[in-house]
């Protein structure tokens, strides 16, 4: 059974939503839906033992093993069903119909829950819904999942704001620092910044200490999840063994960028010790192997004299 979408055909629509264009985008998109539903029904039947997905790429499908630990089979549908959804939230956005747009952008994140500005966007209609919580919640659920430093930096201005509104101004100053360290060229962080400014200036002056100590006495984190470089740096190898080296350094500068150089280069070093032991242990295994054949063939020959 053929996907009722392609990556031309979706392409195709979002030329109409980049010129604006969203009477035209809309009808396409909702056929596409109704057509991605009706097919869902049939050939991606979600069990306790299997779930399907459509991540980006293999980096995002290997993340999602290693932050979710989903246990479950996880099948790539060779289709781009995320983005029909996220299109179609952007187009009801630019309608004002924040609600449906709410929901279109649920759908993106449950077919590629790996992909952090779906859940920064779906955190800002939350928002804009009036349900704080749900968008607090999102935003901290970007932080162990980040494979973008300024995606990163995003989602701490996003609980900056947050914190503020819930008058804890050291825990919204903690976040603020991390997103000016993470994406200082933001709108978002420059507004968490003057409104910390403005609203509690002891916060704002307050030492990396002080705020790194009440983010830790809430049991919040503030920092990249060192998972989400690892598996980076694991595609970036494989690329570079595949002899893709822009994909390798690509991979390994976001890794960079999210963790920093002495923590990407002892995260290398680590997936390199790992990589030998493994290739050793293989090699030992293959060689008593090996052995045992050769031992079973001799007693074999020797079993057939006597």
């Amino acid at each position: 059974m053929e996907a009722p979408v392609t990556e031309e055909g979706i392409r195709h629509i979002e030329n109409y939503l980049g010129q604006g264009d969203i009477d035209a985008a809309l009808p396409e998109l909702l056929e596409l839906r109704d057509a991605v539903e009706d097919y869902v029904k049939d050939a991606c039947v979600t069990t306790d033992e299997v779930q399907f997905f459509s991540f980006a790429d293999m980096f995002e499908r290997l993340a999602y093993r290693r932050v979710e630990r989903d246990p479950r089979t996880l099948v790539q549908v060779d289709a781009p069903f995320d983005r029909v959804y996220a299109d179609l939230a952007f187009a009801y956005g630019a309608q004002r119909e924040y609600g449906l747009a709410r929901d279109a952008l649920k759908q993106a994140v449950r077919w590629d829950p790996m992909n952090c500005a779906y859940r920064l966007d779906l955190a800002e209609l939350y928002r804009v819904l009036g349900d704080e919580d749900e968008w607090g919640a999102l935003a901290y659920s970007v932080l162990e999942r980040a494979a973008d430093a300024v995606l990163f930096g995003r989602a701490c201005a996003a609980l900056g704001q947050f914190f503020l509104n819930r008058e804890e101004p050291l825990l919204a100053a903690g976040y603020a620092r991390r997103a000016a360290a993470f994406a200082p060229r933001e709108e978002a962080t420059r507004a968490l910044l003057e409104r910390l400014m403005q609203e509690a200036p002891d916060a704002a002056e307050a030492s990396d200490e002080e705020t790194a100590r009440a983010l830790g006495e809430q049991g919040l984190s503030a920092e990249p999840n060192a998972e989400i470089a690892i598996c980076l740096l694991m595609c970036a190898t494989d690329a570079a063994h595949a002899g893709d080296r822009d994909a390798a350094a690509r991979y390994t500068l976001r890794a960079r960028d999210l963790v920093g150089e002495d923590a990407c280069s002892a995260l290398i070093r680590l997936i390199r010790e790992s990589d030998a032991e493994l290739a050793s242990e293989r090699e030992a295994g293959a060689a008593g192997s090996d052995a045992a054949a050769s031992q079973g063939a001799g007693e074999g020959a020797a079993h057939a004299e006597s």
